[in-house]
């Protein structure tokens, strides 16, 4: 089981996938790098959770297509 993201992570991540959904990818790593360019997230534990909840939105997003 995993953890629990909070609605911060969430409504950043929808947000940034909705703004524009091809830019992010399904790999973590680059995700993170992505982030770091167009987003000002100062703590590294918070880029790093949008990161991997944006993995997700991109694989559900592909299981719906």
């Amino acid at each position: 089981m995993g953890r629990i993201k909070t609605t911060l992570i969430k409504r950043v991540a929808k947000d940034l996938f909705k703004a524009d959904k091809s830019t992010f990818k399904s790999n973590f790593n680059e995700n993170k790098k992505i982030l770091g360019k167009i987003a000002d997230i100062e703590s590294k534990k918070l880029r790093n959770a949008i990161a991997g909840y944006l993995v997700r939105l991109v694989a559900r997003d592909k299981k719906a297509s």
